[in-house]
């Protein structure tokens, strides 16, 4: 059979549970609609942004080869998923329910990938000059 119908079929299972999950909540509709904020928030403030961050590289002529264009994947994707507690509200009633400084990690983790980033760069950068780098990898 076919690797596609097969992986179809499994989205569609695991899709009528998640409904039929949903369905057994006391209040599904309060989740339908963070669901549905989030396909708002996604196709109207996230798939703009980077469609203009794509544009303006464009047009300054950069060329984003691939490991920057990973660095970049990785560096969204942790942002996307730090943003529950970047955003939550001032003070929380129970201090352990998130207890570290997510803004400075998620700061540090974003200078990490930054530095780790540019190192790669740099190494190959200097590799290709001195003459080991001439294949591409």
């Amino acid at each position: 059979m076919n690797f596609r119908y097969v992986m179809g079929g499994f989205g569609m299972v695991c899709t009528a549970w998640g409904g039929w999950l949903l369905l057994q909540q006391p209040e599904p509709w309060r989740i339908a609609v963070w669901l549905g904020g989030a396909v708002v928030v996604h196709d109207g403030f996230v798939v703009p942004a980077v469609m203009a961050v794509a544009v303006l590289v464009g047009v300054a002529g950069l060329r984003l080869h691939g490991v920057m264009r990973g660095a970049l994947i990785v560096a969204g994707s942790l942002t996307a998923i730090a943003l529950p507690p970047l955003l939550r509200p001032g003070g929380v009633a129970n201090p352990t329910v998130l207890p570290l400084d997510y803004l400075r990690n998620w700061l540090l983790a974003l200078a990490a990938i930054v530095l780790f980033t540019l190192a790669y760069v740099g190494v190959r950068a200097v590799a290709r000059r001195v003459g080991l780098g001439s294949r591409r990898a």
